[in-house]
């Protein structure tokens, strides 16, 4: 049986103290859907509360360590030591909505003198489920301790992909029905759950065959990332370069689905 490290120990046990709180305000949500004022405040509380706390553990662990956060932005701490990047509750519109699908993301990121950081470890927790899904760069992707292989599917017509949609100012919904006009014909389905950290969890745990979404932020996708390459899978920007961060483009599957969906997009996007 695979063992945590100290550092993803800490991790587990920072996002599991914050998980209670959020399960009690998601069923409160579902009391606030029919009242005139609507649950929105309540569930930016939530989304801060489950911060506040996640910062509050991982601080005791590693004092001089800085964060990225989602709702308290950047943290600065000793430039030489790791930061956290983290998204209190990645979903958040499931959550408004009563919808049992959101996630708290946490990752690593460690500096890299003269090159680029890198994310070495991250969770996906889903507090409805139970399910932590965690990685750390060279020990492989898990759920709980199940080792965790993206797909072996090999043919577009067996793929089920995922993806987010654009919304009310987010994302490029021209360029997003380019790619989806190319993909959604040589595929058996799109799904959009909207949680971009679990469908990355869900792509390394071979749930979906692949996944594609532009106009992300850091905290997002920082750990998915990191769970689907540690799974064996392929991470890039829509041109199958290493610039997915820098371009804001996540295109991830196994080997040979990505590269017959590279080709698809970038065909789409010439």
């Amino acid at each position: 049986m695979v063992s945590h490290s100290g550092l993803l120990t800490v991790m587990e046990r920072a996002a599991r103290k914050a998980a209670p709180r959020l399960r009690r305000d998601f069923g409160e949500v579902q009391n606030l859907q029919v009242s005139r004022k609507g649950p929105a405040d309540f569930v930016s509380m939530a989304d801060k509360r489950c911060e506040d706390t996640l910062v509050e553990e991982l601080k005791k662990a590693r004092p001089d360590w800085g964060f990225l956060l989602e709702e308290g932005g950047e943290i600065k701490g000793n430039p030489d030591k790791p930061r956290w990047i983290i998204d209190p509750l990645d979903g958040t519109t499931n959550f408004l909505h009563g919808i049992p699908h959101f996630a708290i993301s946490i990752a690593v990121e460690e500096p890299r003198p003269g090159g680029r950081p890198e994310v070495t470890s991250g969770i996906v927790y889903q507090p409805i489920t139970d399910e932590s899904f965690w990685a750390e760069k060279g020990r492989g992707a898990w759920v709980q301790s199940q080792r965790l292989r993206v797909s072996s599917r090999r043919e577009l017509p067996d793929a089920l992909i995922a993806t987010g949609i654009p919304f009310l100012g987010h994302g490029d919904f021209a360029q997003w029905s380019r790619i989806f006009g190319a993909v959604a014909p040589e595929v058996a389905g799109i799904r959009r759950f909207g949680s971009a950290a679990l469908d990355l969890a869900w792509v390394a745990a071979g749930r979906f065959d692949a996944f594609w979404e532009s106009d992300l932020k850091p905290w997002d996708v920082a750990a998915g990332v990191l769970l689907v390459r540690e799974a064996g899978g392929f991470v890039t920007d829509f041109r199958g370069g290493d610039r997915a961060m820098e371009r804001n483009e996540f295109l991830a599957a196994n080997d040979v689905l990505h590269s017959k969906l590279h080709k698809l997009v970038a065909g789409a996007l010439r």
